[in-house]
This record gives structure tokens, C-alpha cells and sequence, in this order.
């Protein structure tokens, strides 16, 4: 069953330690400005990290000029979750500040327990009226953060951890603890002769954050002793790159004509942008931004090939494909590029890709694939599909950046036809 808890003697606690957490907390205040008169509400577990911030909030409130309440979040997980409820007004009562409570369902998701809760927990919050919410992360909560989300593959974002200043929709998020570890916040809870409570949940190893706090951090603060502050370090470098990439992509959508999107939108498109991924497709302002072998590739968003039928070539030195976005231009040369000859004896047309088509652009070597050439030649898998290709009846002669097949070549000296897909420039 969960208790609750009272520290030991003040003096069995460093005052040095609580006078850290009083003095991150008063820089973060100062760096957020323009607090007064605000409504701050302090998230309240009852745990020993939500009580110290919310009487180091109760403390600053006269300086800073704030209004502050608390909002404690029942997820109804525990048989102590009415009692941790109780506690919770309890002590809000105490300080004399007013108190809220939400109660939530949390829906079991195939992310798991911990990330289920949490969704709950922040879909509560962006509920409640206020113009800033405090929460009580410490230096240990950042570091447990970043090394499960590098554990499981995050990108930039999810290495960035927790930011001190963010946003949860128009709220500003505050996270006055984020700089000191949790030893530190124990002494200030110690000093101030705080109570709180225990979730018997802390214990289970099952979940995947107590196993890191209670068997990884141990292990490795036995070999690197400042692994959480140099973790955290690390958070602030992959977060400085995080804000240089979005003034990046910010500034090239302006290059281009495009409208700003929303930070959220921003930060979706650099995530899947990130990802690596060929199957991301990001639209905006009407263009699709996609990625290919570490290129960043945009089309119109409405370019389809729907509307695009077969066209017989009948030695024209322009064809205008619109349905495919561009046009083909054929430039008479010698020596190279199609037997200007079998124009008068076979019959050419344009179409696309239906699979399985073959091509042969080095005499020396056997035919490949279309597929194949194409993976060589860095074509990204979205485009091959609206390429148009040249036939001789049914066999293919000659494909955009890979060259005419060998046999439609014409003789050393001989004239030819060289094609040339053009397509129209886009936007970006």
C-alpha cells in the first residue's frame, strides 16, 4: 500500500542541495518572464517531486506576481488512488491554494501502460483553463527520458528530451526542477520538513522507466558518475540542432514561396522528413515533400497520371505530356541516341511502367530490370511510376536518365534521335 512519507532531520540533508533547487527554480521563472498576473497550475501527484514544486511555487509567488492553483490527475490505476487524491487537497488546503482534480480512463494501448497514462495525463492538462503549467521533471526524469527514447530509436526530437520552456498548446509548459537531480530535491524536501506520498507502482520493474531508474542507473553511475548531467548535455546539443533544422526548413519554404506552417506542423514534417522513410509524404501549400537516399525531393501535390493515355511518336521534336508534367524533346545527333531509320519502319509510342519491362543501355552487358537500373540510378521509387518510357511496339526503348536501349542504337556515324524528358519546374 502506498504511505506517507516525512524526511529525515533537516540537518541530515546538505542545505546546499536544497538552496540549488530554490535557485533553478527562480531562473526559470525569470527566463519564462511575464508572469505576473498569469494563472500558473502546478501538476500535483503528491509525490516528493510535485510537493517541492509546488511549495517552491507557493514560495516565489509573491516575488514573481503570479496566481497559482494545482491539478492533480486520478488515473484510477491504483487502490490508493482516492487516499493520493485526499493527500493532494489535503495539502493544497494547508498552503491555501486552490485545488482541482481530474478523474481519467486510461485506454490500454499496444505502446503500453506508462505511455497511456501519460496521454491521459496530457490530454487533462490541455483542458484546464490557465496561461502556464508547471511540472515537476527533475534531472534524473531528463535522463531517464533521452536514454529510453535513444534505446528505442527516437529521431532528434525524441533525444532533445524535455524542454525547460515549451508549449502544450497555447499554455507555456514550465519545468522548474529540470536542472537539479533528484538527490537535490530530497534535501530541499528534507529542509522544508515536506510529506508525501509513495506510488507502490515506482517499485514494478516491469515498467520500462523503473528499470532504467532502478537497475541501468545504477549500473552505469557505478562507472560514469555524471552520466544523467552528460546525458542532459546531450538533450541541449540535439535540441540546439532540432531548432537549427526548423530555421532551416523555415527559411527554405520562404525561399520558395511557401506559407510558414505551424510549429506543430514543422516539427511533423521534419520528424517524417527524418525518418528516412521512401513511403513519407508530407503535403503543404499544395506541394508533397518527400525523401530519397538523404535528398529531399517536392512535387505538386495534384500531379497524377490518372489522365495520361498512350501517344503514338511519329518523329515530332516535341511532345507535351502534360498529364505526366512536362514534355519530351527529341534532338537529331549522330553516332548515338535512336536509328533515325527504323522511325520509317516501326512504330513508336509513349507509355508508362507496367512492370517487369527490361532494358539494355550497355551493349556489353545483359539486360536488366527497370526496377534495378532505376534503384542505380537513384530515381526515387514515387517517380518511376510517371516517367514516360518510349516503345517500339511492345518493347521498350529507351527511359528518362538511363539512356536507349542497344538494340534501337544507331551505327557509328549514322543520324539519330536522342529524347529528353523535361519535366515543368515546381515550386520547390
Amino acid at each position: 500500500m502506498a504511505a506517507s512519507r516525512k524526511p529525515p532531520s533537516a540537518s541530515a540533508r546538505p542545505a546546499s542541495a536544497g538552496a540549488a533547487v530554490l535557485a533553478s527554480a527562480k531562473s526559470l521563472l525569470a527566463r519564462a518572464g511575464g508572469l505576473r498576473g498569469k494563472r500558473i497550475v502546478a501538476g500535483l501527484s503528491g509525490g516528493v517531486d510535485s510537493v517541492v514544486l509546488l511549495h517552491l511555487l507557493h514560495a516565489l509567488a509573491p516575488a514573481f506576481g503570479y496566481r497559482l492553483s494545482a491539478f492533480h490527475v486520478n488515473h484510477g490505476l491504483s487502490s490508493n488512488a482516492n487516499d493520493w487524491q485526499k493527500f493532494c487537497s489535503a495539502l493544497c488546503l494547508d498552503f491555501g491554494i486552490p485545488f482541482k482534480a481530474a478523474r481519467v480512463k486510461v485506454k490500454r494501448q499496444h505502446h503500453g501502460l506508462e505511455a497511456a497514462a501519460r496521454d491521459a495525463r496530457r490530454a487533462a492538462f490541455a483542458r484546464i483553463r490557465a496561461d502556464a503549467i508547471a511540472l515537476a521533471h527533475h534531472l534524473d526524469d531528463q535522463a531517464e527520458t533521452v536514454l529510453f527514447n535513444l534505446l528505442r530509436g527516437a529521431g532528434l526530437e525524441g533525444a532533445s528530451g524535455m524542454p525547460v520552456l515549451g508549449r502544450l498548446g497555447r499554455k507555456v509548459l514550465l519545468r522548474p526542477l529540470l536542472e537539479v537531480p533528484r538527490s537535490a530535491v530530497l534535501a530541499y524536501a528534507g529542509a522544508n520538513r515536506l510529506a508525501w506520498i509513495e506510488d507502490e507502482s515506482n517499485a514494478d520493474e516491469a515498467l520500462t522507466r523503473n528499470f532504467i531508474r532502478h537497475r541501468v542507473g545504477p549500473l552505469l553511475e557505478s562507472r560514469f558518475p555524471r552520466w544523467r548531467e552528460s546525458l542532459a548535455r546531450a538533450a541541449r546539443h540535439f535540441a540546439g540542432a532540432g531548432l537549427g533544422a526548423r530555421a532551416m526548413l523555415r527559411a527554405y519554404l520562404a525561399q520558395k514561396g511557401l506559407r510558414a506552417p505551424s510549429e506543430a506542423k514543422l516539427l511533423e514534417m521534419l520528424r517524417q522528413l527524418g525518418s528516412g522513410s521512401v513511403r513519407a509524404a508530407i503535403p503543404h501549400d499544395g506541394v508533397v515533400f518527400r525523401r530519397y537516399r538523404g535528398k529531399v525531393f517536392a512535387a505538386k501535390e495534384k500531379d497524377k497520371t490518372s489522365g495520361f493515355k498512350p501517344q503514338a511518336w511519329n518523329g515530332e521534336t516535341r511532345l507535351a505530356l502534360p498529364a505526366l508534367g512536362g514534355e519530351l524533346c527529341f534532338r537529331r545527333v549522330r553516332g548515338q541516341g535512336i536509328d533515325s531509320n527504323l522511325l520509317r519502319k516501326q512504330a513508336f509510342h509513349i507509355g508508362l511502367r507496367s512492370g517487369g519491362e527490361r532494358l539494355r543501355p550497355d551493349a556489353r552487358r545483359p539486360s536488366r530490370t527497370l526496377k534495378n537500373l532505376f534503384q542505380e540510378a537513384g530515381v526515387p521509387p514515387w517517380e518511376r511510376a510517371r516517367l514516360p518510357l518510349l516503345y517500339c511496339g511492345k518493347r521498350l526503348a529507351w527511359a528518362p536518365g538511363l539512356g536507349v536501349d542497344a538494340a534501337f542504337v544507331s551505327a557509328l556515324g549514322a543520324p539519330g534521335i536522342l529524347p529528353q524528358w523535361r519535366p515543368r519546374a515546381v515550386r520547390a
